[in-house]
């Protein structure tokens, strides 16, 4: 499966580039590829919906969060620590992370930040330097002593260690006081505090810390005011985790017939083991891992090529075995892109998707949602024509006569007992025709999140002169569909464990 590496090896050069983009020289200067290698590799993620292409450059795109998403679907640690991130961010006023182990770093896995002027910068999916942050003496003395005795005291006149870039000496007083500071040593002016998270047998599995600025705490002072609720969050956490948690829905089964295609319509230059290895990570979701014969039929692959894809991820360290042969996903995983992608907002997610449709069709596309009794723009790309339609990101219109106030309204209960409603509920469509303003024609549809609930709305708006009403219908329609389930995909990967890609 060197074909598969090769892969996920630019990806995972493309993640740790600034902004997740690069020239395709660029990659394969740092891959070390054949560009005629580098080239197939981009066409079939380009496919996938992994990769985008622009111009000469590649970046990341949402649908890459597929991965990463199997990984945290399928850490029962991840699912049972969000609540309680949640209530010690707000009870504490901090920012306050999940994270575990993954080889010599530590791997940040959920995240509940507090936003400000100076605000922790660190994401899902980054990993750390064990040695400088606080997470890591934990798993440090973890690893001495197979079970750090749990210290419940009072900080310390001074919790900064002695000899703070001495990682033994850290994980030593880690140890013997049930909890591990940084006090400044991932980066000048952060302080963080963490105590361990422990399984049924005491084992550490993880770490939740809450992070500061010594504008606001020294360590001492982060120490006292966070540690009771760490302790109380952790204990909160292993006892979610004894009570069990609700299994993650399975993916959609691989259309494999769409894989055929598309090596049918790129010929050589689509890899297929490349896409089934993808397929197959991104089928690795459920807690306690997947069989064999789970993975197969997620995939739609037969059992030995599903099981040749699966030796290849657990020999790139980014799949594991179990004794009871089952398969599941590695903190690593974390790194093919997560980070990268975690951030991303609906206006970033759409604006692609518009400029493509506008490149398509040219004239001027947006997304909005409801605000009340009025739409307000949240993404838009305008066409260069000479007659265009003046609207910017902010702008806010009655919802009534515009073509993306009805979809979202139809979608509303209640609309199926108005018939111009009922109407564009029925049709998935809305075609206004000079209701807002004379000479403006426009036609939209919605943009579903995981739930099938229309959360925002994408059009595209002519002048009269330049399109007919049936010319809207019959020739922009299909593009604009398309595009809008082009959002949806990518809307769905991001918003999984990320709600903030949701529209607001």
């Amino acid at each position: 499966m060197a074909t598969l590496e090769r892969g996920l090896g630019v990806v995972r050069v493309l993640a740790g580039s600034p902004r997740g983009r690069m020239t395709r020289g660029d990659l394969v200067r740092a891959t070390g590829l054949a560009r005629a290698t580098v080239d197939r590799i981009a066409a079939t993620l380009v496919h996938l919906g992994h990769l985008r292409a622009e111009g000469s450059d590649l970046a990341l795109a949402p649908r890459l969060l597929e991965l990463g998403n199997a990984y945290l679907a399928s850490d029962p640690l991840v699912t049972a620590a969000r609540p309680t991130l949640r209530h010690l961010a707000e009870e504490l006023d901090e920012s306050v992370s999940l994270c575990v182990p993954d080889g010599d770093g530590v791997r940040l896995t959920a995240q509940r930040p507090r936003r400000r002027a100076m605000a922790v910068a660190f994401r899902v999916g980054d990993l750390l330097p064990a040695e400088s942050c606080a997470p890591g003496a934990l798993f440090a003395a973890a690893r001495n002593t197979g079970n750090p005795s749990r210290g419940a005291g009072p900080a310390p006149e001074d919790p900064a260690e002695e000899h703070p870039w001495d990682l033994a000496g850290r994980a030593t007083l880690a140890e013997s006081r049930g909890w591990a500071v940084d006090d400044q040593l991932i980066e000048p002016g952060l302080v963080a505090v963490a105590v361990p998270v422990r399984g049924e047998n005491g084992t550490v599995l993880g770490a939740v810390s809450v992070t500061s600025h010594t504008s606001r705490h020294s360590a001492r002072s982060l120490a006292d005011h966070a540690l009771p609720g760490l302790r109380r969050g952790a204990a909160e956490i292993r006892k979610a985790l004894a009570e069990g948690v609700r299994p993650t829905p399975a993916p959609a089964p691989v259309d494999t017939e769409a894989l055929r295609t598309a090596k049918a319509e790129l010929g050589p230059d689509f890899l297929q083991s490349l896409a089934r290895g993808l397929a197959v990570l991104a089928s690795l979701r459920g807690p306690g891992g997947q069989t064999l014969s789970e993975v197969a039929a997620a995939t739609g692959l037969a059992r030995a090529t599903a099981r040749r894809c699966l030796l290849a991820l657990c020999g790139l360290g980014y799949a594991a075995v179990s004794e009871a042969g089952r398969f599941g996903p590695l903190p690593r995983v974390l790194e093919l892109g997560c980070s990268a992608l975690a951030g991303l907002t609906f206006e970033q997610i759409a604006t692609p998707h518009l400029a493509d449709l506008v490149e398509r069709v040219r004239d001027s596309a947006s997304a909005s949602v409801l605000d009340g009794d009025d739409i307000r723009y949240v993404a838009r790309v305008a066409t260069t024509r000479i007659i265009g339609v003046d609207l910017g990101v902010g702008t806010r219109l009655p919802s009534r006569p515009t073509s993306m106030g009805r979809v979202l309204l139809a979608d509303r209960p209640g609309a199926e007992a108005d018939p111009v409603l009922e109407q564009v509920r029925r049709q998935g469509h809305a075609l206004v025709d000079q209701e807002l303003e004379e000479g403006l024609r426009s036609v939209a549809v919605p943009v579903r999140d995981r739930s099938g609930r229309a959360v925002a709305a994408v059009n595209v708006a002519a002048h009269a002169a330049q399109r007919t009403a049936e010319e809207l219908r019959e020739e922009v329609l299909p593009e604009l569909a398309a595009a809008a389930r082009r959002i949806e995909a990518d809307l769905a990967a991001a918003s999984e464990h990320f709600p903030e890609a949701l529209p607001r």
